[in-house]
């Protein structure tokens, strides 16, 4: 069945903590996106603050939660940019520690329809450790949601995952960049977050298309059920996003979330959008199904200006589209 878009309220009723990377993306815009071995002409440079990790917190605060960030940078000027950044959109920055090594950075090319590629360099990310998932006791223990990546080490996301299960908080996996997780990992992901490619890999398996039917996406639900995930995102691009929720009612275990039309620009961050949309409604204690719908807004506002960070939307603004849909 599809979700229907409701009233969403901008608030959240608990913390959200986001524990992961913070990297500086630097971006090249072109025509077209280069194939192996093939160079092509740039028409646009720009270096702006970016990573999983602080991208989902930032879209968080700015849809009115809150946030803090666990996270490690580099002593130099992308650090203290991406510092800035984040907590200029009111996120928590108190657990972002300064790191020997260089701040992380994301090298994208995005393309005249707003497709990219990206690769991404660790550095003070690949630092961050259990450690500083401990030192951050102060905010774990009195989360409602903490939300996770995977631009950090393994150890490091299972033990934030531990962390906040052990506080009773809903943890959601976002499967991204994809890696094999182990089966505590997965057993510890209340939700996770996956786009069909990650999908896919994860099960071993392909998985069928936006125009599939319930039943299809059914046996989708029960082969993640099958691995222990019990909730499942799964975002389509431009063909909206589906809900798997083996711990809904029977009738309202697959549900199918409409994409919201836009004209995109840049769809660099459109991912962490929704996954800081997501936790924003689950943290304020709405259904998946209507989180889901929430984000799928946010998330196309996001692609309809170039960048990440600065070109999430705030609450006002999905809910100004949510209903006028």
């Amino acid at each position: 069945m599809s979700a229907a878009a409701g009233q969403a309220g901008s608030g959240s009723s608990g913390r959200i903590v986001v524990v992961g990377s913070l990297n500086a993306d630097l971006t090249i815009y072109c025509d077209r996106l280069p194939q192996p071995g093939e160079t092509v002409h740039g028409n646009g440079f720009a270096v702006n603050p970016g990573g999983k990790s602080a991208n989902q917190a930032v879209a968080a605060a700015r849809l009115g939660g809150h946030v803090s960030l666990v996270g490690a940078v580099g002593e130099d000027p992308n650090g203290a940019m991406l510092e800035a950044s984040v907590a200029g959109a009111g996120v928590d920055v108190s657990h972002v520690r300064t790191s020997s090594e260089p701040t992380g950075v994301a090298v994208i090319a995005v393309d005249a329809r707003g497709e990219n590629n990206i690769i991404i360099s660790a550095g003070a990310n690949g630092t961050l450790s259990p450690a500083d998932v401990a030192g951050a006791a102060d905010v774990l223990d009195g989360a409602a949601v903490v939300s996770l990546c995977l631009e950090v080490s393994t150890e490091t996301v299972l033990a934030a995952a531990q962390a906040g299960h052990d506080a009773g908080a809903t943890v959601l996996l976002n499967l991204s960049p994809y890696a094999e997780i182990p089966a505590a990992l997965a057993g510890l992901a209340d939700v996770l977050l996956v786009n069909a490619h990650e999908a896919a890999q994860f099960l071993g398996t392909p998985v069928p298309g936006a125009n599939a039917s319930v039943a299809d996406w059914d046996g989708v639900r029960d082969q993640f059920a099958r691995h222990g995930i019990q909730q499942v995102l799964m975002t389509l691009g431009s063909e909206g996003s589906v809900v798997l929720d083996s711990l809904a009612p029977a009738a309202s275990r697959v549900t199918l979330v409409q994409a919201t039309a836009v004209a995109a620009v840049d769809t660099t961050g459109a991912g962490d959008a929704f996954t800081g949309a997501v936790a924003v409604r689950l943290a304020a204690g709405d259904a998946l199904a209507d989180a889901a719908a929430f984000a799928s807004v946010a998330a196309a506002l996001a692609t309809t200006r170039k960048g990440t960070q600065a070109a999430y939307p705030v609450a006002a603004d999905v809910e100004r589209r949510l209903r006028s849909a």
